[in-house]
């Protein structure tokens, strides 16, 4: 199996990279000098898609329980009416031109709010600068997914230099990119030597479900759903704990002949809800009872900001791997360009 062949514009070295990546976002972030004044702000919102959006998710994971103001993250042409000058808009857009995020930042503008953006040029980046609001321009180059820590690293500078969080985080961070370099050295090997090649062997050919929790790892189910759908080009689906037992649970029963393509995933921290981790335990063993694939993952690492990143970048790889054994090249999205292309012409 050649994968250079199967991956000509390498995502292999983008993901790889992860740890390094976060690095030097930390460089960007040390250099972030804000020349307006967001101290009066009651409540944040991340206007972004894709790629961009799910850096403000990793953010928000991140700091939910040092945070004293609302973080919400944005998903739409349009904000929520009660955004006003109070509302501190980061748009977060990784080519500059992405036009749900334009819209927000176009509705921001109207909504009167404080405004600033994370981007490596386009559209976005001169509407910023042409109105004299903070921008933080990061690397391109890269497929917008592919380019995680760029996105999320300098917001979190931005709320550290805000006021909004400690240092701490900040150092928890860079604390993880040692132990992220060292287990890139096994994630990265393409044989069953690697944990994660060996589950990307036994899911590739099915549907995988994956199973968050709330508020801790749900963010890194939906970062695999994502990942495993634009570079295994495969169907993934998420959901959270606690409320996936409030109605998902029950739909594990009909179409048993369907049940046996889907693959579960259980995503852990040992830092979860102790309440939460036996509602996972108990789920996985009433699945049990109709006999799926199971896998479960625990996240690695010293401090909550290490073991999140650990999953993310497990996902990553388990992403890659999966088009790899489906000779699948993982850096284009065609259907997303096709797209795109048939809305411009409308």
């Amino acid at each position: 199996m050649d994968k250079s062949q199967i991956d000509p514009q390498d995502m292999f070295r983008a993901i790889y990279r992860f740890a390094d990546q976060i690095q030097e976002a930390i460089g960007i972030g040390e250099q972030i000098n804000l020349q307006n004044n967001y101290t009066t702000c009651e409540n944040i919102i991340v206007a972004g898609m894709g790629g961009s959006a799910i850096g403000g998710d990793v953010v928000k994971t991140i700091v939910h329980k040092k945070l004293k103001i609302p973080f919400y993250v944005n998903r739409n042409y349009t904000l929520p009416n009660w955004v006003n000058e109070k509302t501190l808009v980061i748009c977060s857009s990784y080519s500059g031109n992405t036009e749900e995020s334009l819209s927000a930042y176009e509705d921001a503008l109207k909504k009167g709010a404080m405004i600033c953006g994370i981007s490596t040029g386009g559209q976005l980046s001169e509407k910023i600068k042409s109105k004299i609001f903070d921008l933080i321009t990061i690397p391109g180059g890269l497929q917008p997914r592919a380019a995680l820590a760029y996105s999320f690293v300098p917001m979190l500078y931005l709320l550290k230099n805000i006021g909004l969080i400690s240092i701490s985080i900040i150092e928890d961070l860079s604390s993880s990119i040692t132990s992220l370099k060292k287990r890139r050295d096994t994630y990265s090997v393409g044989d069953t030597s690697n944990p994660i090649f060996k589950m990307a062997k036994d899911i590739y050919g099915m549907i995988p479900i994956i199973y968050g929790i709330t508020d801790t790892t749900g963010v890194v189910a939906l970062r695999w759903k994502g990942q495993l759908c634009e570079n295994a080009k495969m169907l993934a689906y998420h959901n959270e704990i606690p409320e996936m037992n409030h109605n998902e649970i029950v739909g594990w029963g009909n179409n048993p002949d369907l049940l046996s393509e889907l693959s579960v995933i259980w995503l852990r921290n040992k830092n979860d809800n102790e309440r939460v981790r036996a509602r996972q335990d108990i789920t996985k063993t009433l699945l049990n009872d109709i006999d799926i694939m199971q896998h479960e993952v625990s996240a690695e690492g010293e401090n909550n900001v290490e073991r999140l990143l650990d999953l993310i970048n497990y996902g990553d790889w388990l992403s890659y791997w999966c088009a790899i054994l489906h000779s699948t090249d993982p850096s284009p999205v065609e259907k997303i360009n096709k797209l795109k292309k048939a809305l411009e012409e409308i």
